[in-house]
């Protein structure tokens, strides 16, 4: 899915000036980022309510696409500066989790799958 799709389909709008060098393949939504780290796949965006330097970190060790946060969540400004750093690009949603995962999957998106 290219990324400007996938920003419309949730009504996001992108934190930082960055995007996905490669289609988005998959998405995973979790606000356990151990749970992230045993992700297979590469390209794949995640969901998450949580708006802290740790998802970013956690993004940057899986290689993911993107960072949506959920439920409107404005991300920290150190989170905001880690993304920009490390060109993580970060989008923000007013969908909760649940209803941002239904209309990806509606859309054709799959989940990533764990190890």
């Amino acid at each position: 899915m290219k990324f400007q799709e996938f920003l419309a389909i949730l009504d996001a709008r992108q934190i930082n000036r960055y995007e996905p060098s490669n289609d988005i393949q998959c998405t995973f939504a979790s606000d356990m980022m151990s749970e992230v780290l045993t992700l297979q796949e590469s390209d794949i965006a995640l969901l998450t309510t949580l708006s802290n330097p740790q998802v970013i970190r956690t993004a940057e060790m899986q290689d993911l696409a993107c960072v949506c946060f959920t439920f409107d969540k404005t991300p920290t400004e150190d989170t905001i500066k880690l993304a920009e750093e490390k060109n993580i690009p970060i989008v923000c949603t007013s969908l909760c989790l649940f209803e941002a995962c239904g209309k990806l999957y509606e859309a054709g998106m799959r989940g990533g799958k764990q190890r």
